[in-house]
């Protein structure tokens, strides 16, 4: 078992490097040409790939800046949640009039549903209110 694992790490390895190397664009590459990669790759069958993954590609942090935990680096750049994201939301309210003009049936749905959201605690209220009478409905025919 430790014979395989010893031949298969290697080539694993070998063939991870060879396709990110492959799939690397020319301007991300460091040191030597893209060709050249290839060939350490393939003929220093455990250095080569090393080599490539180490020092052969440019790298940047998972934050997307410099370092640090997992920050931006002071950099503006980076991924951004949706809602925290102001193009993001821009675009939904863009198709949000789009939406409205498609389906004109579900209209009057929607405008009811945002008045009952602006009523606040109306809402419940009115629906405890309404509670009261159906039950005070049904003790009067039930009596």
């Amino acid at each position: 078992m430790l014979r395989a694992l010893m031949i298969l790490l290697p080539l694993a390895l070998t063939i991870y490097a060879f396709i990110d190397c492959l799939n690397t664009p020319e301007d991300e590459v460091k040191h030597l040409p893209k060709v050249v990669w290839v060939v350490i790759i393939l003929l220093a069958w455990v250095v080569g790939p090393v080599v490539w993954l180490v020092a052969g590609k440019k790298r940047q942090t998972a934050g997307g800046g410099f370092g640090g935990f997992g920050g931006r680096g002071g950099r503006g750049g980076g991924w951004v949640a949706p809602d925290d994201n102001p193009e993001f939301l821009k675009s939904l309210s863009e198709e949000k009039p789009k939406e409205k003009r498609e389906k004109p049936e579900e209209k009057d749905e929607t405008e009811r549903d945002d008045a009952l959201f602006e009523d606040g605690e109306a809402d419940p209220r009115r629906r405890e209110e309404e509670l009261k009478r159906r039950e005070d409905g049904d003790e009067e025919k039930g009596a």
